[in-house]
C-alpha cells in the first residue's frame, strides 16, 4: 500500500478548566486528541500532518479511529498529488465510511498537508480559497459568573467572546461578563435549553448585545429550534444539530445558521463543500473547532474565508500546543502563509 499512517494520542493540558452543558464532555484540566503523520512510498521524505478530535458525543474514540483508518486507506488508493486527486480522495472516504468525522479528518487534513507539501502549494490555495478570513472570537466555559468575567476580562482584546451556557447562573454570567467586555457575545447553550428557559431568556439576551445563539435544544429537536427561530430577532446556529452536509436540507427554514466543524464533518475538503453549500442554501455560516492543537485549527483556518463567523481558538485553550507555525495577528485573524501544506511543524526544544 502507498499511503502509511502513524498516530498518536495526545493528552494535552488546557489553560482553564473548561466544561459545557453535554456532560459527557467532562470539564476537567486536560483533552484527549488525535494526531497523525501521512507518509506516501511515492514521495520519500515528506509527512503530511493531521488531526481528529474524538468526541464521545459523535461516538467517536481514539480506539474507533484507529479501527476505521485501514477502511479509508483502501478506499483512497494511490491518491493523485493534486486538488482534484484531494476532491477524489475525499469522495471515496465518504462512500466508505458514512459517519466518523474524526477518523476521516484527520486523514483528510494528513493528505491536504501532504500533497501541499508535494506541489509547493499553501493548504487554503490547493482548496480553491483566499488567505482574507475573519477573526476568530475566544470561548469561554461554564463557570461561576466571577470567574468566567475575570476570563472575559483577560480576552477582553478578542473581537468576540462566546460563552458558555447552559447551567442555572447563565443570565448572572453573561452580566458580569457584559460588565467587562463591551464587544459581541455569543451564546452556545449546547443542547442545554428547554424551550420555556430559552423563551423566559430571549430578552434578557437581546438586552445583553448577545449576536447569537448556538445549538439552545437537544440535536433532534428541530420543531424546538424552528419555534424559537420564529421568534427571536437574534439568529439561532445549530451545531450538534449540523455535523455533515447531509444535515443541511432538513435545517432550511428551521433556523438561521449553522456551525460547521472539520471533526464533524470529515476534514478540511468536505467542511469547505459543506460552507459553500450552506451559503447557497442562505444559512449564515459559523467555523467552528474542537479544543485541537495547531494542526486542526490550521487545517480550519484554510477554509475559514467562507465563514461569516469563526471560532478556531481550540489551540489557544491549551496550556502547551505541541506544534508550531500558525500566527494569530493582532486582529485576531490567523495569518494563512504561503508555507505549503498546513504550514505547521512539531515543535523542538
Amino acid at each position: 500500500m502507498t499511503l502509511q499512517i502513524r498516530h498518536e494520542v495526545l493528552s494535552l493540558g488546557l489553560r482553564d478548566p473548561f466544561r459545557i452543558a453535554r456532560t459527557e464532555h467532562g470539564g476537567g484540566h486536560r483533552v484527549t486528541t488525535v494526531v497523525v503523520e501521512l507518509r506516501d512510498d511515492r514521495f520519500p521524505g515528506i509527512v503530511g500532518l493531521g488531526e481528529g478530535y474524538p468526541d464521545t458525543f459523535y461516538g467517536e474514540t481514539p480506539a474507533t479511529m484507529a479501527a476505521i483508518w485501514p477502511l479509508l486507506l483502501e478506499a483512497v488508493g494511490e491518491p493523485e498529488p493534486s486538488a482534484a486527486g484531494l476532491l477524489a480522495a475525499g469522495a471515496a472516504m465518504a462512500e466508505a465510511v458514512r459517519w466518523n468525522g474524526a477518523a476521516k479528518c484527520a486523514l483528510d487534513c494528513a493528505l491536504v498537508d501532504l500533497v501541499g507539501k508535494v506541489t509547493g502549494e499553501p493548504a487554503w490555495r490547493l482548496l480553491g480559497l483566499s488567505a482574507s478570513i475573519p477573526p476568530t472570537d475566544f470561548t469561554l466555559g461554564l463557570d461561576e459568573p466571577a470567574v468566567v468575567a475575570e476570563r472575559a476580562r483577560r480576552a477582553s482584546a478578542f473581537p468576540a467572546l462566546k460563552i458558555k451556557c447552559g447551567g442555572p447562573a447563565d443570565v448572572a454570567t453573561l452580566r458580569a461578563v457584559r460588565e467587562v467586555y463591551a464587544g459581541p457575545i455569543r451564546v452556545d447553550a449546547n443542547t442545554g435549553w428547554t424551550p420555556d428557559v430559552a423563551l423566559a431568556l430571549l430578552p434578557q439576551l437581546v438586552d445583553l448585545g448577545v449576536e447569537l445563539i448556538e445549538q439552545p435544544f437537544p440535536a433532534r429537536r428541530l420543531d424546538w429550534l424552528a419555534e424559537l427561530q420564529g421568534r427571536s430577532s437574534l439568529p439561532i446556529v445549530a451545531d450538534e444539530s449540523c455535523v455533515t452536509d447531509e444535515d443541511l436540507d432538513a435545517l432550511v427554514g428551521i433556523v438561521a445558521g449553522v456551525n460547521v466543524k472539520l471533526a464533524k464533518c470529515g476534514g478540511p475538503g468536505p467542511a469547505g463543500r459543506m460552507l459553500a453549500r450552506a451559503r447557497d442554501l442562505g444559512f449564515r455560516t459559523f467555523l467552528g473547532c474542537m479544543e485541537e492543537t495547531s494542526v486542526g485549527i490550521a487545517a480550519s483556518a484554510a477554509v475559514a474565508s467562507l465563514a461569516d463567523w469563526v471560532d478556531l481558538d481550540g489551540n489557544l485553550l491549551l496550556a502547551d500546543d505541541p506544534f508550531e507555525g500558525l500566527e494569530l495577528g493582532a486582529d485576531h485573524r490567523w495569518q494563512l502563509s504561503e508555507r505549503p501544506g498546513l504550514g505547521v511543524s512539531r515543535r523542538t526544544g
